[in-house]
C-alpha cells in the first residue's frame, strides 16, 4: 500500500526503532530523474518543481526538512544530480545520532560543537555516543505555506536548548524556486549557452527569533548551515576558489584537520584553487575561514560531464561564523565560511555512512532582537555539455579549467571504484 502522508517516514523509523546510520550504498551517477522520483514517492509526498520552459526540474520532500532531494537538467538521459540513500530508506532504521537520508540541499543549523552546541546535552563530553542532530533538522517535517509549479514555500517552529542552557524559540522560513536558463545565467552574470544543458535551484532560508529575549554572543548564537550531497565517482574533484593572500595575515588558506589531516593525493592547493578529491572512499573534511572563502565553490565529475555550482550569500567583511569543533572553545565565533566533505569509512573494517560527497555553506550569527531574522541564499547549478562550452564556465566561475581539475588527481586502473 503506497502511504503519502508526510509524517509517514517518521512514524515508520520510530516504530522499528534500530540504528541505521552507518547503512548506505553508492547510487550509481547515471540513475535517472523519474526513477528516484518513483522510489521516493514510496516513501513520502514528494513536491516536483519546473522550470518555465518544462526542461529542468527538482525534486522536494516536505517532510524532511523541505530537502531538495534531486534534481536534472532534462536532457534525454534525465541524469539525477542528488545522493539518495535508498539503503536506509528500505530498511526502516533510525538513528539517535544522525539520519543520512541524502538530498542535494538540506538545512542544518549551527553551532554543533563547543559550549553552544545544540548537538550535545548540557555539560555532556564531546563524543559520539553523546552527539544528536536535533529533529528539527534531521526528522521533522515541514509545514507547505505555499506552492506554484516553480516555487514553494515551507515553515517549521520549534524550541531549541544548548550546551550551556541557552533556550532559544525559533521559526524557519525555506523558500525554493526552480531558475530557468537565461534567469540562471544572469545570476552568474555570464551570457547562457545554448550548448549547455542546465538545472539551477534556489533557497531562501531565515532563521527568526519568535522569543520574548535578544540573543547574545555571550550565551550562544545559531546560524544556518546548508549541505549539499552528491553522488561520488573516481572521477569527482571539488572545487573550492580561495581569496589568496600571506598566511601570517590571513592564516591557513584551508583547514584539513577535522577527522585528521588529508594525505596530498588528496588534496591539492593551487593558484586560488583548492582541489579535493570527491570519490567517496576516504572521510575527510576541509574549510575555509572568512578571510579565505569567496562565495562560490563547485565540483566536476568527469565519469558524468558534469559541472556542479554553489554560490550563496556571504557575510560582510567583520562577519562571525559559530566554531563546531568539538571541544570547549577559546573563540566560539571563529568558524568556517566553506566545508566540503568526502565520506568514507570512518575506521577499517567499518562501512561509510554512504557514501556521497557533500559541499556546504554557512551564514554568519547574528545577536537577533524579538521579531528579527538572518538570512541564508544558496543557489545550486548542474551543468553538462562540451567540455569547451564547461570549460569557459569553470574558468569564469571557479578560475580553473576541466583540464587542470582532471590533472589534480590523474585517473589510473587501481582507484577505480
Amino acid at each position: 500500500m503506497k502511504i503519502n502522508h508526510p509524517l509517514y517516514i517518521i512514524m515508520l523509523m520510530f516504530a522499528l526503532g534500530s540504528c541505521g546510520s552507518e547503512k548506505g550504498e553508492r547510487i550509481p551517477p547515471n540513475s535517472q530523474f523519474d526513477d528516484d522520483v518513483a522510489f521516493l514517492k514510496k516513501y513520502s509526498g514528494v513536491i516536483e518543481l519546473t522550470d518555465t520552459e518544462k526542461r529542468s526540474r527538482i525534486a522536494i520532500v516536505p517532510a524532511l526538512q523541505a530537502r531538495v532531494m534531486t534534481s536534472t537538467a532534462g536532457r534525454p538521459e534525465n541524469l539525477s544530480y542528488g545522493w539518495i540513500n535508498r539503503s536506509f530508506f528500505e530498511a526502516g532504521d533510525t538513528s539517535r545520532h544522525m539520519n543520512a537520508f541524502g538530498g542535494e540541499e538540506r538545512i542544518w543549523l549551527g553551532p554543533e560543537g563547543g559550549q553552544f552546541s545544540i548537538y550535545f546535552p548540557q555539560d555532556s563530553a564531546f563524543t559520539f555516543e553523546n552527539w544528536h542532530t536535533p529533529r528539527l533538522i534531521d526528522l521533522d517535517a515541514y509545514e507547505i505555506v505555499s506552492q506554484t509549479a516553480h516555487s514553494a514555500s515551507f515553515g517549521k517552529s520549534a524550541m531549541l536548548t544548548n550546551y550551556s542552557g541557552t533556550k532559544f524559540n525559533i521559526r524557519i522560513a525555506r523558500e525554493i524556486k526552480i531558475l530557468g536558463a537565461h534567469e540562471a545565467f544572469g545570476l552568474l552574470q555570464i551570457a547562457p549557452d545554448t550548448m549547455l544543458s542546465s538545472v539551477a535551484y534556489q533557497t531562501i532560508n531565515e532563521l527568526e527569533n519568535t522569543g520574548p529575549t535578544a540573543w547574545s554572543r555571550r550565551t550562544g548564537l545559531l546560524s544556518i548551515w546548508l549541505l549539499g550531497m552528491f553522488n561520488p565517482s573516481p572521477g569527482v574533484t571539488m572545487v573550492i576558489p580561495f581569496v589568496e593572500g600571506p598566511a601570517h595575515q590571513m592564516g591557513p588558506v584551508v583547514n584539513d584537520e577535522y577527522f585528521g589531516k588529508v594525505p596530498p593525493e588528496r588534496l591539492k592547493v593551487g593558484k586560488g584553487v583548492i582541489y579535493f578529491k570527491g570519490d567517496g572512499q576516504y572521510r575527510s573534511k576541509i574549510g575555509l575561514s572568512p578571510q579565505r572563502a569567496k562565495d562560490i565553490m563547485g565540483s566536476y565529475d568527469a565519469d558524468s560531464g558534469t559541472l556542479t555550482i554553489v554560490k550563496f550569500s556571504k557575510g560582510e567583511p567583520g562577519a562571525i561564523y559559530v566554531n563546531s569543533k568539538w571541544e570547549i572553545q577559546k573563540n566560539p565565533y571563529s568558524g568556517d565560511v566553506v566545508n566540503a566533505y568526502n565520506d568514507g569509512p570512518p575506521s577499517p573494517g567499518a562501512k561509510p555512512m554512504g557514501p556521497f560527497y557533500e559541499l556546504e555553506s554557512s551564514s554568519p550569527a547574528k545577536e537577533l532582537q524579538p521579531g528579527e531574522s538572518l538570512r541564508h541564499v544558496q543557489t545550486t547549478f548542474h551543468f553538462q555539455g562540451g567540455q569547451t562550452a564547461l570549460d569557459s564556465l569553470a574558468s569564469r566561475l571557479l578560475g580553473t579549467t576541466v583540464a587542470e581539475i582532471n590533472a589534480a588527481f590523474p585517473r589510473s586502473a587501481d582507484n577505480e571504484l
